[in-house]
């Protein structure tokens, strides 16, 4: 159904900021757009407006980052005046091919170009260097991307990017190789039209007759080659305007610079600005809550939000002792409100990183709660932990030939395809297991293939070392025998053999290095699944009960059935989302944010925050944990974050809506009383600095006949010995204040 109300009757639904937004003209304009505060019913607004005006639709060129944002703006634009259809409503990247198609051949790129992804790339630098490792060629690759990003060639300073005069030869070899095939890569899509447009005066001429209005939506997400870009299709003539809030800029680990936002009316001569203020979505005091927290940001043009809606519930903190209680309790939460007559689909569980969501979904599947992880597949079902998984299930069944295919050659250990045959056909032929076939078929491989398959053999010689396993144990007989373990009960938990199978196998690395290149965070998932072998014994019979629980966790997890399920998500993926309740899940200090983040990192992590809060239209709940174990297995005592004190001040300290935990910024650990002065001094859960260890905690207190002992447990891992009072300054007390 087409509706095409008159433009009066449009102008008279905006509020007074709207209005002046879209009925603005002749200078360049800059408009912020606070989270919830009818965005894209401006730009599409002016989009009719201007056609309304007189404007020709074709030439007017609005551009976004992704597709089914450009299809809605163009939708929605359609709706108000049917001859927006003509107007070219696209993303950057498209922009970037349709020119190319045009003026590409003025710069040697042939109109039939291919545009290559990732992989075609990394085979090009392939080819060009044979001898260049495949995992060396995705780094390189990546690496070429993001100084196309930043609009650099070969010939620039590359410091940024990498300062090895390698990855500048590099760089120039694959630059070459593209030009040969007349073929362009993603980044091309962006950097080529700006050197077409500078390189060519004629064309950036013509270019500026056909497109007299540019318009440019989420512009805090616009990298330094995006932004180049524009100032080469920009022209005095040309009416430039560009929507966005630097306020939810938090997508700079993909290229994205706020200074763009923060620039330009400085880049731009007589840039008006108009800020929308007025938000739609959030009750009064949830914007309270955001306003405070992202006031401390000093890279920011200053905004205040205000409630169209007015007074409604108070966010409230959520204290809980360990993660198991959290999720518990976040159930019960939700099932309440469920009979108070709520939908799931009302609710959502956020937080900073993939891995946070193990927790939520193994509780929600125990309690039958429905549930979606949006934007992610669910955590046993992500590759990295389902190699993890694969590596503890062979070390208990080495007959397990799924598991075994799957990780033999995960990182690689040159065990080819002949190699590999000859070990499955003496297990199948002898009816042993795929280790003893192994021993057995040794003499039949090449020296690369031994040493591959010694390696691996060691890996769970290692490993096998930190667990006590017992015959009845294991499904189909262990894969050492009893005498290679201490008979001696072991008080380790299971996490320990679990991070010598990551760490030797090379999986850690492995991911790291994928984390490093694409800039995901799926290191972390490995180590939630070592957080959660944390909770069993190092015996077979843990070993037993974490295989059977995580299966069995795993099998439990609801598919999606409707659309009304309770949504878990990273802070990232919920941008341009909204709730109704929603959970902030995670905040302590040295989670969210991390202890690394400072400047310009922290101001990021605090829009993070902020575009968090403002997902939530009625309710917003924020949590931490007293502790939480890390992937060593260790119970690691937390503090809140930094980000709760700054939203929930002194001022909020006498509000009923806080009172069980009003003082929780300056929160102790409430330790037993200790016998000796020097324990009291430094309790357990201490935080602890070293100039040689970093930070850390007293993990426990032990005597000697010399006195005090206390054991550090560092952040890295390690656990460290310190006679107390003789070493005491080898250690700093971390500061309890923020």
């Amino acid at each position: 159904m087409i509706y095409n109300p008159s433009m009066d009757h449009i102008l008279n639904t905006l509020n007074d900021e709207q209005k002046r937004a879209v009925i603005h003209s002749g200078s360049p304009l800059l408009i912020l757009a606070g989270a919830g505060t009818g965005k894209t019913r401006v730009i599409t607004t002016k989009i009719a407006y201007l056609i309304h005006n007189g404007v020709d639709p074709r030439s007017i060129l609005a551009v976004t980052f992704t597709k089914k944002a450009a299809n809605e703006m163009r939708e929605r634009a359609c709706m108000l005046n049917p001859l927006a259809e003509k107007a070219q409503i696209c993303t950057f990247h498209s922009f970037g091919a349709k020119f190319l198609r045009y003026y590409g051949e003025q710069d040697g790129i042939s109109s039939n170009f291919v545009i290559y992804d990732e992989d075609d790339s990394v085979s090009l630098l392939r080819k060009a260097i044979p001898d260049c490792p495949k995992s060396d060629a995705k780094e390189f690759i990546f690496k070429i991307a993001r100084a196309k990003d930043f609009c650099l060639s070969p010939d620039d300073d590359l410091s940024a990017i990498d300062s090895s005069p390698e990855f500048a030869a590099i760089y120039s070899i694959y630059e070459t190789a593209l030009r040969k095939t007349g073929n362009v890569d993603f980044g091309d899509l962006i950097l080529r039209p700006r050197q077409i447009l500078k390189k060519f005066p004629e064309i950036q001429q013509r270019i500026s007759r056909r497109f007299s209005t540019i318009m440019v939506d989420e512009y805090q997400d616009s990298n330094v080659a995006q932004f180049e870009l524009l100032q080469a299709l920009n022209s005095p003539s040309t009416y430039l305007c560009v929507v966005g809030d630097d306020d939810q800029s938090i997508y700079k680990f993909r290229g994205a610079e706020i200074k763009n936002i923060l620039s330009f009316p400085d880049q731009f001569a007589g840039t008006e600005k108009i800020c929308l203020l007025t938000n739609y979505r959030s009750v009064e005091p949830i914007l309270e809550a955001a306003n405070k927290s992202i006031r401390n940001n000093c890279g920011r043009h200053g905004k205040e939000l205000v409630s169209h809606r007015g007074p409604g519930e108070k966010p409230s903190v959520l204290q809980f002792e360990n993660t198991d209680e959290e999720t518990q309790k976040i159930c019960q939460l939700i099932k309440e409100g469920i009979k108070q007559g709520q939908s799931y689909s009302d609710w959502a569980i956020i937080y900073r990183t993939n891995a946070q969501s193990r927790a939520f979904e193994q509780e929600f599947s125990r309690n039958k709660i429905p549930y979606k992880v949006f934007g992610n597949s669910g955590f046993f079902e992500r590759e990295e932990v389902k190699d993890g998984l694969a590596y503890i299930s062979v070390f208990l069944n080495p007959t397990d030939t799924v598991n075994f295919m799957r990780i033999i050659n995960k990182p690689a250990r040159k065990l080819g395809e002949k190699s590999l045959g000859k070990i499955l056909s003496v297990a199948e032929n002898k009816g042993v297991d795929y280790f003893t076939a192994g021993k057995e078929a040794m003499p039949l491989l090449s020296k690369d293939a031994q040493k591959g398959l010694n390696d691996f053999f060691e890996i769970f010689r290692e490993a096998g070392e930190k667990i006590r396993m017992d015959r009845d144990a294991t499904r189909n007989g262990s894969l050492f025998s009893e005498t290679d373990y201490d008979s001696k009960e072991r008080q380790t938990c299971l996490s320990e053999f679990v991070n010598i199978l990551f760490e030797k196998s090379g999986l850690r690395e492995l991911y790291q290095k994928k984390d490093e290149e694409n800039n995901t965070d799926r290191l972390f998932n490995l180590e939630e699944l070592s957080r959660l072998a944390g909770e069993y014994p190092a015996t077979g019979e843990g070993l037993l009960q974490f295989l059977d629980n995580t299966n069995l966790d795993n099998t439990m997890i609801q598919k999606e059935t409707s659309d009304d399920v309770v949504t878990l998500s990273t802070l990232h993926n919920t941008k341009g989302l909204e709730f109704g309740r929603v959970v902030i899940s995670g905040l302590e200090q040295g989670q969210f944010p991390r202890e690394d983040k400072t400047f310009d990192e922290l101001e990021e992590e605090r829009r993070l925050f902020y575009v968090g809060i403002t997902r939530a239209k009625d309710k917003v709940i924020f949590t931490y944990c007293k502790y939480r174990r890390t992937y060593t297995g260790d119970m690691w005592y937390y503090k809140p974050s930094i980000f709760l004190k700054e939203v929930m001040g002194e001022d909020d300290e006498k509000s009923e809506d806080f009172s069980e935990t009003k003082n929780f910024w300056f929160n102790n650990i409430r330790s037993t009383p200790s016998k000796s002065p020097w324990e009291r001094e430094w309790p357990v859960g201490q935080r602890i600095f070293s100039d040689d260890y970093g930070y850390g905690a007293v993990y426990k207190h032990s005597y000697t006949e010399e006195g005090l002992i206390i054991t550090v447990s560092f952040e890295t891992g390690l656990r460290k010995n310190f006679s107390i009072p003789a070493e005491k300054y080898k250690l700093v007390k971390a500061n309890d204040e923020y």
